[in-house]
């Protein structure tokens, strides 16, 4: 071989390794993504609110005088038994009285005390009218039956003696009113300090309707009230529900008795309740954004036993999560790897270490999970959160495999 030859062939060989090199320096290296799979089972479409636990029917103790509601003999948290005595309200006791007042008061004693006095008389005087009619009666009829007076006289002697019995009764009624008078007169005189001294102080015992515990209480201390005042609120904390704000077009799809589970409630597993209703009217809120909302209330009955739920309260905050729709034997994907692509929905499949985009149609949609109608099946791998690398045709390669 001639020194031409040699160098042309040492030439050739080191394009070669300069290409090969170039080739293996600016091809494209395989993008490391995510690798899913097209799954099948049991899938869930839920609506999650924030609720709150209430006593299904709360018990409110009221006073049903004006006086004075003693020292309470029960505390909030306190078990009570259905009768037992739970509060205690005594009478007003009697104002104080001024000087002019007091004055006046104790004239309409002395006036009351006169007329007692001079209904007292006309009694007397009545009674012995009464007695002399009756005298006349007598021998008015003693006369007539010896045949010296006439029947008219008699008949005049008996009705002079009705009259006079009516008298009798009439006054008799006046010296109550008079006495009653008095006494009322009496009454009004009577101070603060008299009044224990002077009668006995009734005392109204407040017992509880229910069996279960004390809520609340409006005042421990020794306080006065008004008729109607409330004193204390009882409840059975056993017998809770639940109640949430949905916002009005996730609770149109609700029906009564939809499943519900209550999660972050203080214990595990999470509770199931049940819905019960729904308000027929919608309020607007304003979240925490500053956005107005239109929320439906909804009630839901607590499914679990009492007993699987220690220490759950009044008021007790709660989420829940409704289930709007379920089915089983579902084929389904991470809502991750769905993307718009124009008007429908695409998602990039593995083919064989090459991203392919695949068109797909979906179904019913959760907050991790869409049901998956057509494009896939069960098994194949998709990329989920696929980013701006990823295209049709672009090699990949799974993260988990480097």
């Amino acid at each position: 071989m001639t020194s031409k030859s040699r160098k042309s062939l040492l030439s050739l060989i080191v394009l070669t390794l300069v290409a090969a090199l170039l080739f293996i320096a600016f091809r494209p290296h395989p993008v490391a993504v995510d690798l899913t799979e097209v799954t099948r089972g049991h899938m869930e479409v839920t609506i999650n609110a924030d609720g709150k636990t209430r006593i299904r029917n709360l018990y409110e103790v009221s006073s049903p005088i004006a006086g004075t509601a003693l020292r309470s003999p029960v505390e909030e948290g306190d078990a009570v038994v259905a009768g037992d005595t739970v509060a205690r309200v005594e009478p007003l006791s009697p104002s104080l009285i001024d000087a002019r007042s007091r004055v006046q008061l104790e004239a309409a004693v002395r006036e009351a005390e006169a007329a007692a006095d001079l209904a007292q008389a006309q009694l007397r005087q009545s009674e012995e009218e009464l007695s002399y009619a009756q005298s006349q009666f007598e021998r008015t009829k003693a006369l007539v039956t010896r045949g010296v007076s006439s029947v008219t006289t008699l008949e005049d002697a008996q009705q002079l003696l009705s009259v006079r019995n009516a008298a009798r009764d009439a006054a008799v009624s006046n010296v109550q009113m008079a006495q009653s008078s008095l006494a009322r007169a009496k009454a009004a005189l009577i101070e603060p300090g008299a009044a224990e001294s002077t009668a006995e102080t009734c005392c109204i015992a407040l017992t509880a309707p229910i069996s279960g515990k004390v809520l609340s209480i409006t005042q421990v201390s020794e306080h006065a009230v008004a008729v109607g005042s409330s004193l204390l609120s009882l409840g059975d904390v056993t017998d809770l529900e639940i109640e949430a704000d949905l916002l009005s077009s996730d609770a149109v799809g609700l029906e009564i008795g939809a499943r519900a589970m209550v999660e972050r409630w203080g214990g595990t597993p999470a509770l199931e309740a049940r819905l019960k209703s729904l308000a027929p009217k919608a309020e607007t809120h304003t979240s925490s954004l500053g956005i107005e909302e239109q929320r439906v209330s909804a009630v839901f009955d607590l499914v679990t036993p009492a007993d699987k739920r220690p220490g759950l309260g009044h008021q007790y905050s709660v989420f829940l999560k409704v289930v709007e729709w379920e089915a089983d034997d579902v084929v389904m994907i991470p809502v991750s790897a769905i993307f718009r692509n124009g008007d429908g929905w695409a998602v990039f499949v593995n083919a064989g270490g090459i991203a392919r985009l695949q068109p797909i149609e979906i179904g019913h949609q959760s907050d991790r999970m869409v049901e998956l109608l057509s494009g896939l099946s069960e098994g194949d791998q998709v990329i989920p959160h696929p980013a701006d690398t990823i295209a049709d045709g672009v090699r990949i390669v799974d993260r988990e495999s480097l």
